[in-house]
C-alpha cells in the first residue's frame, strides 16, 4: 500500500496522525510504517465503550467430576488417557506470550528463575511435568508454544540454550500470537516509535487462530491430533496432558473440559466454571452477585466454587467448526510507552486501552464442558506477583511441598 492510499484509509477512521512523522523517516522506516498500518486490524477500536454492556444470564453450577468420583475411577480414566496419548491423539499448547515485568523480570515470563539453590526457570518446571507424562505413556506428544512478537526470539533461544529441557526438540514448535493496536482513552492509536504503531499481544483467546496461521493445522490433520490441552505459563504445578484428565474428558463425550480447584473462599479472585442460560461459561469473580458468591449446596460446598486454573482440553473438530465465530474483545487499561511531540514517553499510570481475547470465552462456544476438580496444593501454584498472594514466594512453598528441589 502506498502513502496516499494509507493516508486515505487512516483518515476514514480518524487515525491519520499515525503518519505525522512520515517525512522524517528513512526509506526503510517509511516502508515499515506503511506495512504495519496495512496489517493492523483497526476494527477492534469499535469495542471501546462496550465494556460495561455485558448482562449475565441465569447461572447454574457446571457439570462436574469431583475429587471423590475421580479417585474412584482413576485407574479407568488413566488407562483411556494413556492409550490416547500413545496413539498421538492429544498435544499440548502452552500460552507463553507474556513478559515477567510484574515479577521485576526483564524477559519472557517462562524464563523467570524460581529456583533458590539451583537454576529452575518456570519453563523447566512445566517441561519436567511434560516429560513425566511422556515417559509414563512411552510417547513424546507434541508441545506447541505460543509466544508474542515481543518475546518470540528470546523464548526460542532460551529453549535452545537449555537443550529443550531434555525433550525431543522435533516435538516442540513455536508460533506467534496476533497483535492489536493500543490506543489512548480517546480512541487514538499510539505510536510506539515514529515508524511503528503501538501493537500489543491480543490476549490468549486467539491461540487456535494463531496456531493455524503458524502453519500447524497440517500437522494436526496429518498426525491425527484430535485434542489440545491448553495451559498457562504462570502455574508452575501445571500437569500437562494428565492421563487421568484426558481419559475423563474422552469418557464424558464432551467437546471441552477444564481443570478447577475448590475456591479457597467466596471472595477469592478467580473465574468460576459454571453454566449461563444452560451453556458452559467462565464467569469472572466480579460478575457474581453476592447471593451467588456465598450460596452453598446441601453439603456446605460453594455452589459457584469451581475456580478455573487455565488448563483446558479442547476438541480440534469443534474448534474447526467454530473457527468463523468471533470472540469478544475485553478492554484493559495498561501503561504503554508512546511518542509525543517526537519524544518517547514512558507513563507512570495506565494511559492506554489494550484489546484482549480470552481463552475462557472459547468455552462458551464449545456447547458443553466438563469440570474436573484437582487438589489445589498439588496443581495450582500461580506466579502472578513478585510478593504477596499468588507470588514467587507462595509458589516456591508449594513446589517444596510437592517435593521439588529449589
Amino acid at each position: 500500500m502506498d502513502y496516499e492510499a494509507t493516508l486515505a484509509r487512516l483518515a476514514a477512521i480518524g487515525q491519520e496522525h499515525l503518519l505525522d512523522y512520515y517525512e522524517e523517516l528513512s526509506p526503510d522506516g517509511r516502508t515499515a510504517l506503511l506495512d504495519d498500518v496495512e496489517r493492523t486490524d483497526f476494527s477492534v477500536l469499535s469495542s471501546i465503550g462496550s465494556e460495561g454492556d455485558r448482562t449475565v444470564g441465569e447461572l447454574t453450577p457446571a457439570d462436574m467430576l469431583g475429587l471423590k468420583e475421580i479417585e474412584k475411577r482413576r485407574g479407568e480414566f488413566e488407562k483411556i488417557g494413556l492409550k490416547a496419548i500413545r496413539e498421538g491423539k492429544i498435544a499440548a499448547v502452552l500460552l507463553a506470550g507474556g513478559q515477567g515485568s510484574r515479577l521485576g523480570w526483564d524477559g519472557p515470563k517462562g524464563t523467570f528463575d524460581i529456583g533458590v539453590s539451583r537454576e529452575l526457570p518456570i519453563f523447566a518446571c512445566q517441561m519436567e511435568n511434560v516429560k513425566e507424562v511422556a515417559k509414563k505413556a512411552g510417547y513424546n506428544f507434541r508441545v506447541f508454544i505460543m509466544t508474542s512478537s515481543i518475546n518470540d526470539a528470546a523464548t526460542r533461544d532460551f529453549f535452545a540454550r537449555h537443550g529443550y529441557f531434555g525433550y525431543d526438540k522435533d516435538k516442540i514448535s513455536f508460533f506467534v500470537q496476533d497483535m492489536t493496536p493500543a490506543c489512548d482513552f480517546s480512541g487514538k492509536v499510539l505510536l510506539s516509535e515514529k515508524y511503528a504503531p503501538a501493537l500489543v499481544p491480543n490476549g490468549n483467546g486467539g491461540w487456535y487462530v494463531s496456531l493455524v496461521k503458524g502453519g500447524y493445522k497440517e500437522i494436526l490433520d496429518k498426525e491425527g491430533i484430535e485434542w489440545l490441552n491448553v495451559y498457562g505459563v504462570d502455574n508452575v504445578l501445571q500437569k500437562i496432558c494428565d492421563p487421568v484428565f484426558v481419559g475423563a474428558t474422552l469418557s464424558a463425550g464432551v467437546n471441552c473440559s477444564g481443570k478447577v480447584v475448590a475456591k479457597a473462599c467466596p471472595e477469592e479472585k478467580v473465574g468460576v466454571l459454571c453454566k449461563e442460560d444452560g451453556a458452559p461459561t467462565v464467569i469472572e469473580y466480579t460478575e457474581l452477585k453476592d447471593e451467588q458468591r456465598y450460596a452453598r449446596d446441601e453439603e456446605g460446598n460453594l455452589l459457584f466454587g469451581a475456580g478455573v486454573i487455565l488448563n483446558y482440553i479442547f476438541s480440534v473438530k469443534k474448534l474447526d467448526e467454530i473457527g468463523g465465530e468471533k470472540l469478544p474483545y475485553h478492554i484493559a487499561r495498561k501503561k504503554v510507552s508512546y511518542i509525543k511531540e517526537g519524544k518517547k514517553v514512558v507513563p507512570d499510570e495506565p494511559n492506554a486501552y489494550k484489546f484482549e481475547l480470552l481463552a475462557v470465552d472459547l468455552v462458551k462456544l464449545m456447547g458443553n464442558c466438563l469440570g474436573f476438580e484437582v487438589v489445589r496444593e498439588r496443581e495450582f501454584a500461580p506466579v502472578k506477583n513478585a510478593t504477596g498472594v499468588d507470588s514467587v514466594d507462595t509458589a516456591r512453598e508449594l513446589l517444596k511441598a510437592n517435593g521439588v528441589k529449589l
